[in-house]
Parts: C-alpha cells; sequence; structure tokens
C-alpha cells in the first residue's frame, strides 16, 4: 500500500515496446509537498514513466495512485487535479497566446473571469505579456515552453509534471519560473522534474529518483543519494558511465593538422 503521505506512488510499473522493456517493474513514492527530481540517461525510461502516470501512455502492469486516486479506475478525476508539461509540445498553433489559455482554462471548467484573471497574470509573470496576441505557430521555443507551462500552471493544479522544463529557456525566465514553482510548493503543491541537468536539480529537488535501463537505482532526499560527492558524481557511478581517456579522439585539434 502506497503511504498516505504521498502524492505520487507507483507499484510494480512497466511497460514494453516490443521486446524493449522501458519501465520494469519500479516501486517509487514521491512526497506530497516536495520539489521531485526524476533522473537518468536517455533511454532511462523517465519520459515513459511520466507518460504512464499522467495518463497519457497505457501500462502494461503495475499501480499508479496520484494524490490518493487510482489512475486506472479514476483517470478524469486525476487530470482535474494535475498539470503536465511535456516533452513535446503538441500545441494549438493557430491561435494566440491568450486564446491558448482561454481554451485550456474553459475546457478545464473554471469561470471565464477567472480564466481571464489567471491568463493575464501568468502571460506578465512569464514574460509573454506583449506576445499575448502573437500566434503560438510564431513563437521561438522557449516561448512556446513558457506558454505550455502557463497552461499547465492554470488550473492550480495539486501535482505538476515537468519534463525538461528549463529546456531552450533564458536565464532571467528560469529564475522566475523557479521561483513560481517554489511558491506553488509552498503553498502545498507537489512539482515532479525530470531533467538532464544535474546542477539544476541539485539546485533545486530536495528529493531525487535515479533511473538506469528502466529501473530506479537510487531513491531517497537529495542529500542521502548523492553522500559527500555531486549529485553528478553520484549519478554517473549509479549508472556505470565510463570517464574518458583524455587520449581518445587524439587526432582533433588545432595542433594535429
Amino acid at each position: 500500500m502506497p503511504p498516505p503521505t504521498a502524492a505520487v506512488a507507483l507499484r510494480g510499473l512497466s511497460k514494453r515496446f516490443g521486446d524493449k522493456v522501458a519501465v520494469d517493474g519500479i516501486d517509487l513514492d514521491v512526497p506530497t509537498g516536495c520539489f521531485f527530481g526524476l533522473v537518468g540517461p536517455n533511454g532511462a525510461g523517465k519520459t515513459t514513466t511520466l507518460r504512464m502516470v499522467t495518463g497519457l501512455l497505457r501500462p502494461d502492469a503495475g499501480e499508479i495512485v496520484v494524490d490518493g486516486l487510482d489512475v486506472r479506475h479514476h483517470a478524469t478525476a486525476v487530470k482535474a487535479r494535475i498539470g503536465v508539461l511535456p516533452e513535446d509540445l503538441l500545441l494549438f498553433e493557430r491561435l494566440t497566446g491568450t486564446e491558448l489559455l482561454t481554451y485550456t482554462g474553459l475546457l478545464r471548467g473554471l469561470a471565464p473571469d477567472l480564466v481571464d484573471d489567471r491568463a493575464t497574470e501568468l502571460l506578465e509573470v512569464l514574460g509573454l505579456a506583449d506576445d499575448a496576441a502573437t500566434l503560438v505557430v510564431d513563437y521561438s521555443h522557449g516561448m512556446r515552453k513558457k506558454i505550455a507551462l502557463a497552461a499547465a500552471l492554470l488550473h492550480a493544479p495539486r501535482v505538476l509534471f515537468l519534463d525538461e522544463p528549463f529546456e531552450a529557456i533564458d536565464p532571467v525566465s528560469s529564475r522566475v519560473i523557479r521561483s513560481v514553482l517554489e511558491g506553488a510548493i509552498g503553498r502545498g503543491a507537489t512539482v515532479v522534474l525530470s531533467s538532464h541537468v544535474m546542477e539544476l536539480v541539485e539546485r533545486l529537488c530536495t528529493q531525487v529518483a535515479v533511473m538506469h535501463a528502466g529501473r530506479v537505482v537510487a531513491t531517497g532526499p537529495i542529500d542521502d543519494v548523492r553522500g559527500a560527492v555531486s549529485l553528478e558524481d553520484a549519478f554517473v557511478e549509479l549508472v556505470g558511465a565510463r570517464d574518458l581517456d583524455r587520449g581518445v579522439l587524439g587526432w582533433y585539434g588545432p595542433s594535429s593538422g
């Protein structure tokens, strides 16, 4: 049974694509009210796990409980309580920024006046106010990331899932987004962040899980997982990565010609 304090609890979660096992029977608990980092090398199963947890992909086996509800039996109720920023940004590109947020809010069942107020505030906070009337198709990748984040935040979700949220985001916007997320956690929300940037996870997260080859190889408070070294060093040791000899590709360099 998942602990009552878990915002997300996974038991025996598995997913296979043909002969490839993407997620291999993982157990994982995400405590409520924390900033949780999910890290791992490419192909570790992070994105597949997040897609199953958020209802975007059907698992082959296992149990998923989010905010106390079994995703299999209460999918609609769970989706009302979560916000998702996926790795692949599939947006309605022929809407303006304002229209996209309005559509999202009304689809969520929010009152029109509340949608207007929240959309205006989110556009301002995330630095998109000047482009609110611009079609999303004309947004840069960083702007698309921010409008997708705004859409995920609009209904004040209890659990927020973010897959590489800071990719292509400038330093000023990154600081603003961090402040927004930390404020949400301070008010009781839970944020699950998947990222390849160890320094970012180490700076933001209080809890972390390291995935490798579809399995969770370490999880817990970030200080316990990294020990006396940096999270990057602990991560490299956990996933069995190797350091390259300095002589590798020795033919490359100005003096090699």
